[in-house]
């Protein structure tokens, strides 16, 4: 293994408009007391969308938090957020709609730092470049990219601040590791996906996300992986092939080069969201303290 001086690791963490309320609590408490926190991790970006949204993909989202106080809370910590703008199935007609440029008008407006698009669709990346200079963009997860040269070339478009791949080249380390200093901080890990790691429908299960988002009448998708009526379990989670826990992020991930890892979730309820802000991020001494501050605010409904 090549080993680097990379010594924190950035979360990407969901819920930008879904968990506003959590994030509202939580982040106060992050930058009040750090030492409940490991000294290895920073917050990379908060990603998500409003619902509703024409470009929105990857989930169906249900956030519909204001998003002029969205980007105030950020601005207030200086955390990038993210619009989740993965539909790949948006054609010219669509790149006019008025909800998702205000949006990106709100978020590019930003002069101390650049917020992000996640992004499929190479149209509308295109359209995204030319208006709206002032963001920066990541490959999606959602375009399943399974095979490593069609990742190496993604990971090569100056296109993409950063990349994810399928959660399943999580372990390929002897090509990961092989990667370029440039390719390995563009690489940005899913860590914790419960999708079942033999599903050959995952592509199907996006393009109906995103039919929906369209507002096309179209049938549900529904999976056939072992365990699927069980909904997301995140210790199901930690049973995955794929899954990247804390001690591989520390002892194989950041060693070898790597330091982005995103947490999914934007479709999972803020108690949910809480464990895995535990897990990554606090400390197993501290993890009671951050817990009853976050239950006990009386402003948040956890459930």
């Amino acid at each position: 293994m090549k080993h680097s001086n990379k010594t924190k690791a950035y979360y990407h963490l969901p819920g930008l408009f879904e968990f506003y309320e959590l994030y509202q609590v939580f982040l106060p408490l992050f930058f009040k007391h750090r030492e409940y926190f490991y000294d290895w991790c920073e917050i990379g970006s908060i990603y998500g969308a409003p619902s509703d949204c024409l470009w929105g993909g990857g989930r169906t989202s249900f956030g519909n938090h204001d998003p002029a106080e969205v980007h105030a809370l950020m601005r207030k910590y200086q955390i990038p957020a993210r619009l989740t703008f993965s539909n790949f199935l948006l054609e010219v007609e669509h790149l006019s709609d008025k909800k998702c440029n205000a949006l990106c008008a709100l978020f590019a407006d930003n002069s101390s730092y650049k917020n992000g698009v996640i992004v499929h669709s190479d149209l509308l990346l295109d359209y995204l470049k030319t208006t709206y200079p002032g963001l920066y963009f990541i490959s999606s997860t959602t375009k399943v990219l399974t095979d490593f040269d069609l990742l190496v070339d993604e990971l090569n478009r100056d296109d993409f601040r950063y990349v994810v791949p399928d959660f399943r080249l999580n372990k390929a380390y002897d090509k990961l590791d092989a990667l370029t200093g440039h390719q390995k901080d563009k690489v940005e890990f899913l860590c914790n996906e419960c999708c079942f790691f033999g599903c050959m429908d995952r592509k199907r299960c996006y393009e109906a996300v995103s039919r929906k988002n369209l507002g096309e009448n179209c049938p549900e998708h529904h999976c056939a992986a072992p365990d699927a009526g069980e909904g997301y379990r995140f210790s199901k989670a930690m049973e995955n092939p794929g899954f990247i826990g804390i001690d591989d992020i520390v002892n194989v991930y950041l060693p070898m080069g790597f330091s982005n890892f995103k947490i999914e979730g934007r479709g999972l309820g803020s108690a949910l969201i809480l464990e895995f802000l535990l897990y990554y991020m606090t400390k197993p001494e501290y993890q009671l303290r951050v817990r009853e501050a976050v239950y006990l605010d009386n402003m948040l409904d956890l459930f």
